[in-house]
């Protein structure tokens, strides 16, 4: 059972989770609305069952994407960058060099791989550290709420 129902969930929140549901399936785990650094904040971060770091961005609309002007900011903290949009998205928008991802609140497909960048491996330390205190924190909160 969902501990947040559909009908509760933003359109860029439902594109996440089933990102989140079809990277599982590859051995990734997931955290949404990350924190890789202080003022930046990526829809889902993904590591992966060999070490490697995935940003997901969602967008849920052309107003949306055309609104986020940081992304580039992202791809210092990954090892592949993806864009995760519906089946109505205009994908024309969305630059060359990123991957794509075709989502909706159940599932998602990846349309376009995106290319490899491997980070540098002190940032990949720090980065799975602080991905790592993130989950437990949030699993942490999730079993006793007054934490």
């Amino acid at each position: 059972m969902d501990l947040v129902s559909s009908s509760t969930l933003l359109p860029g929140q439902l594109l996440a989770r089933g990102v989140c549901r079809h990277l599982a399936e590859h051995g990734f785990v997931s955290v949404e609305e990350f924190t890789p650094e202080r003022g930046r904040r990526v829809d889902v971060m993904a590591l992966g069952p060999k070490g490697e770091i995935w940003v997901v961005e969602c967008k849920s609309s052309r107003a949306d994407y055309m609104g986020d002007g940081k992304w580039e900011g992202y791809l210092d903290w990954c090892d592949r960058y993806f864009w995760a949009v519906d089946e109505a998205f205009p994908t024309e928008l969305l630059p060359e060099g990123t991957g794509l991802i075709i989502a909706d609140g159940y599932d998602a497909e990846i349309i376009r791989m995106a290319p490899e960048v491997k980070l540098a491996s002190a940032r990949r330390t720090a980065l799975t550290r602080r991905f790592a205190q993130a989950a437990a924190r949030r699993l942490q909160a999730l079993r006793d709420p007054r934490l």
